[in-house]
């Protein structure tokens, strides 16, 4: 049953198995949901939470050797959606350490505990600048060693700490937390539904052929405009490429690897600029328990402009 694992690259197989520890917490948290009396709706937050872990940690396992597997799985993404759908997907107890305990760790610790942060970066670019191995292996690398150098800091971070605060910020976050990821396998559905060549037949009567600088300024907005409707930009430029960006930019020369870098973020520029990319612009507020809801959004409309009119031109001169 595990012929497919060691089929796979050495990259491949530790992202399995980041999976299945991602599986594991997400488990962790739905049987602690479940247990927790403070928790209004213990039954459907331990669903989703529950449904999610299976599929992180047994999904691959039983697309690969069943043929029923894939009807499992979306057996089990739409029983993850209901209580979501249903709003019963909620928050339990919040051990939250108390603002005097934050202080006296921060005293403690000092600004040491940005190294484990700054890791997570350091191990990402690392792996993917050094070695063949993807770079969200070197995400999860760095998480593990920051948990090691956290633990380094202070004896009292055990690995119980880890994981109830990794319940703790999923409950934070909730139904919200899929959101990116279900938004990206939308853009993939959109494009193979032909999203991105109904899109080129209507830009194709306002674009004049061959005319690659208006081809940029309407690929950059469309990116920008199209990640604010889905949320991921990674999502938006499936669409808007085969779209936009291919039939009316690449088409005529321009360079594809500065094109498609600076298109994406001016995604990114979407991005900030929208409710749907819930984990950057309504997970802060949540965290920083501030009381406008889209306060984030609001301090990053001029910023997200003025870096899209810059991206815009440096496409424009360097093409």
């Amino acid at each position: 049953m595990l012929d497919w694992f060691w089929e796979l690259t050495l990259g491949n197989q530790l992202l399995e198995l980041l999976y299945a520890i991602m599986g594991l917490i997400a488990v962790y948290t739905g049987v602690k949901n479940l247990r927790d009396e403070e928790n209004p709706h213990p039954v459907g937050t331990c669903v989703f939470w529950s449904a999610l872990g299976v599929i992180f940690l047994v999904g691959k396992l039983l697309t690969e050797n069943f043929t029923w597997g894939v009807t499992a799985i979306g057996a089990l993404v739409v029983l993850m959606a209901l209580p979501a759908m249903l709003g019963q997907v909620s928050g339990g107890k919040n051990d939250a350490p108390t603002e005097q305990e934050t202080m006296e760790r921060f005293r403690a610790i000092g600004v040491k505990i940005f190294l484990p942060a700054l890791g997570i970066g350091v191990f990402a670019l690392c792996f993917a600048l050094f070695t063949e191995i993807n770079a969200l292996v070197g995400v999860g690398a760095g998480v593990l060693v920051g948990i090691g150098m956290v633990m380094a800091f202070d004896r009292r971070n055990t690995p119980a700490v880890f994981l109830n605060d990794s319940r703790r910020l999923l409950d934070l976050m909730g139904a919200l937390s899929m959101l990116p990821m279900l938004l990206g396998a939308l853009g993939a559905v959109f494009t193979a539904a032909g999203v991105g060549e109904v899109i080129a037949d209507y830009v194709g009567r306002v674009i004049p052929k061959g005319n690659v600088s208006l081809g940029i300024i309407v690929f950059a907005l469309a990116m920008a405009l199209f990640t604010m409707i889905m949320g991921n930009a990674f999502a938006a430029i499936t669409v808007i490429t085969v779209g936009i960006g291919a039939p009316f930019v690449l088409a005529y020369g321009a360079d594809p690897v500065l094109i498609g870098m600076v298109a994406l973020t001016c995604g990114y520029c979407g991005t900030l600029l929208t409710p749907m990319a819930a984990n950057f612009n309504i997970t802060s507020v949540a965290v920083l328990e501030m009381r406008d809801r889209y306060g984030v959004i609001r301090r990053q409309i001029l910023p997200a402009v003025l870096i899209l009119l810059f991206q815009i031109a440096y496409m424009l001169l360097f093409r």
